[in-house]
């Protein structure tokens, strides 16, 4: 029987039982020795539920062809048009799930790239950053064609520190591809991510990645993550979502995990039948949200967005709105649509499709390119509070000017507020002198992705240690918590218990994982408790454990806590440091410099072994005398630690700054802060 839905035919599938075998839910309200096996399709009725949520045949038994042309009569009541020549999707995982693998694949065999083109693993993550760290931090855009159909997809980042880049992409979506581990099934940022595309009304398919992992366990898998729906309020038909079972380094998709097609077929199938087309005013005045913004040498400015209603005809006058009813005008100079990989010239761009604007030097984030005569703008992108905060000061060590080009306040300040226009996460404000700002993100890795693209745009400059953003209500102080979870062996779980314990960690979750040994412990932990707890981790588990966070919720102030119960060795005077010296230094702690390295009075050469600040005299030569010897000593120096910047930043404390150049990454006492303790 053939039934319209919206402006798609959908054929009523024959009812199988083996589909929802893995709905624990379902399986609860069968009579006690009956299987789902032992039903047929025509036999099997909807279990009596408390709440029809729960009930995953529900879409099938209760949509008719009624609901579906009332849903066709309400939408052209309000002017909207549903186009079926498109679909806009966002690619949202938690971390190293294989959302820019998965992309990749879908290009391939999209037949984006030629067929003897060399093409790189992880196109969509261009950035040299990104590449280095095998991590997304900017969401990207690109188009494929599958079937006369234009899908446009957008690959985000799976760190909870750039859930921002995540929260303004939604605007432009309908559906999303919620790629789950077939391991480790829904993690803190899953459910993030989840939340906020939930919170849209977005429409979701869930692909079950790395399918061909030795212990994959599907099941688990899409039971978890069918119960996360639950929690997060789904409503009724986003419950009923459709699971592909994928291997995107491989290629293959399947609806069932033990029959994957030879190619993403199958997947690309779901995306069009699954989630719809765009809802747009076609014949409406012009709106277009801008979501996202570039810069381009040649081209200046570049906004990225969705058309929401009406026609952009390249050339074109138009009225730039923002929230507070403030407008000004401007002219599109050019028009650019995703095709494939590139960004492709267009003359005009039609409601519900995602395009590039260039000509308005001065547009922001969040603003509404509208209609000359008739423009009105649309509701602007909110994200979420940041909850952690460093100070960027100019670099007042006695290197200053050495290696960097940048390093007044003006360049500092100019270049923070600049990182502003299109990371709608972050904020700067001035600090308590005129050479410092308070930069406030998601976490230390955001910031710290801030910090080495300004190093690598020769910017010199200071940073002072993370500090968490307390809230005050009715006369209490809150403080931001996050959920932890850490996959770790179980031979190094005691160590690991006992550091979160130490960090005011409360545990509330505690399993096994596959068939590897692995145990996973949640933790509700402050966000103060997390500063330096990285390494830490990594050394009390010999490299073995990984550690996830993601912002649960402000609540009471957890008491006062160390993080490093070891202090700093710290130079004595100006010079370059020598063999003889280094031997006598190493024997109070762990040195973080070689001989020969420069350094100054007040800079951190290394870790004391004890808590407290040492001096040392690093700089020290051996005496000239005449006495003779018959042998020179051989001096055994230790491999000096090497930090880097997340290291640094996550090691120093309240009275330490870390020192930025292009070049070079140092730790120095804060002399301010020495002269008032004195």
């Amino acid at each position: 029987m053939e039934m319209s839905v919206g402006i798609h035919n959908y054929v009523t599938p024959k009812l199988n039982p083996n589909n929802y075998r893995n709905s624990s839910i379902l399986r609860s309200q069968l009579p006690v020795g009956r299987t789902l096996s032992s039903y047929s399709s025509s036999t099997i009725k909807t279990p009596s539920f408390s709440h029809s949520r729960r009930n995953p045949l529900r879409s099938f038994i209760k949509c008719s062809v009624s609901e579906a042309e009332a849903t066709d009569t309400a939408t052209e009541k309000v002017g909207l048009v549903r186009r079926n020549d498109i679909r806009n999707i966002a690619i949202v995982a938690h971390v190293d799930h294989g959302k820019t693998t998965l992309v990749d694949a879908m290009l391939k065999q999209a037949k984006v790239f030629r067929d003897n083109q060399v093409v790189e693993e992880r196109i969509m993550d261009s950035n040299d950053l990104e590449r280095e760290r095998g991590i997304t931090i900017l969401s990207k855009n690109t188009s494929i064609t599958y079937k006369d159909t234009k899908m446009n997809i957008i690959d985000t980042p799976g760190h909870s520190d750039f859930g921002g880049e995540v929260e303004r992409v939604l605007n432009m979506v309908e559906g999303i591809l919620l790629v789950v581990d077939s391991v480790e099934g829904p993690m803190p940022q899953t459910r993030f991510v989840l939340k906020k595309a939930l919170e849209f009304g977005h429409s979701v398919v869930v692909v079950v990645n790395k399918i061909d992992r030795p212990s994959a366990r599907p099941e688990f898998v899409i039971n978890s993550t069918f119960e996360l729906f639950i929690e997060l309020n789904a409503s009724d038909e986003q419950c009923d979502f459709q699971a592909v079972y994928a291997s995107g380094i491989k290629g293959m998709a399947g609806l069932s995990p033990d029959n994957l097609a030879d190619d993403l077929g199958p997947l690309f199938e779901t995306i069009i039948r699954c989630i719809p087309g765009p809802r747009v005013k076609k014949d409406g005045a012009l709106q277009m949200l801008v979501t996202s913004t570039e810069y381009d040498e040649h081209k200046g400015k570049i906004a990225i967005g969705r058309l929401h209603a009406g026609v952009l005809n390249r050339g074109m006058d138009v009225r730039i709105c923002t929230p507070d009813d403030a407008c000004r005008f401007g002219k599109v100079s050019e028009l650019f649509v995703f095709e494939k990989f590139y960004r492709a010239p267009a003359e005009s761009v039609e409601a519900g499709d995602i395009c590039a604007v260039c000509g308005v030097g001065d547009i922001q984030i969040g603003e509404t390119i509208a209609d000359k005569a008739d423009g009105k703008p649309l509701p602007t992108i909110s994200v979420e509070e940041p909850t952690v905060k460093m100070a960027f000061s100019i670099n007042t060590s006695p290197f200053v000017g050495r290696e960097g080009k940048y390093v007044t306040s003006r360049n500092l300040r100019d270049r923070l507020y600049r990182e502003l226009e299109r990371n709608l996460a972050m904020k700067v404000e001035d600090g308590e002198t005129a050479d410092t700002f308070l930069v406030s993100g998601r976490g230390t890795l955001h910031l710290t992705i801030l910090i080495e693209n300004m190093r690598r745009e020769n910017h010199e400059f200071m940073v002072g240690p993370p500090k968490v953003i307390n809230k005050k209500v009715d006369d209490k102080v809150l403080e931001p918590y996050e959920i932890a979870t850490v996959e770790v062996p179980e031979e190094h779980m005691g160590a690991v218990v006992e550091l979160l314990g130490k960090r005011r960690g409360q545990m509330f979750d505690m399993q096994g994982v596959g068939s590897e040994g692995t145990t996973l412990l949640k933790y509700k932990i402050p966000t103060r408790g997390l500063l330096g707890l990285r390494n830490a981790i990594l050394t009390a588990s010999r490299g073995t454990a990984v550690l996830n966070t993601i912002f649960d919720s402000y609540g009471p102030w957890a008491g006062d806590m160390t993080t490093r119960d070891l202090g700093s060795l710290v130079a004595f005077e100006d010079g370059t440091t020598t063999s003889y010296a280094l031997a006598s230094s190493q024997e109070r702690g762990q040195l973080f410099i070689k001989p020969g390295a420069e350094v100054y009075k007040g800079q951190i050469v290394g870790i004391h072994q004890r808590p407290g600040d040492l001096a040392l005299n690093v700089c020290k030569k051996k005496a000239a005398t005449n006495v003779r010897s018959n042998k020179e000593v051989s001096v055994v120096l230790d491999t000096p630690l090497d930090y880097s910047l997340d290291d640094c930043i996550e090691y120093i404390q309240e009275d330490e700054l870390v020192e930025v150049t292009p070049k070079s990454v140092r730790m120095c006492k804060n002399p301010k802060v020495n002269k008032k303790g004195r």
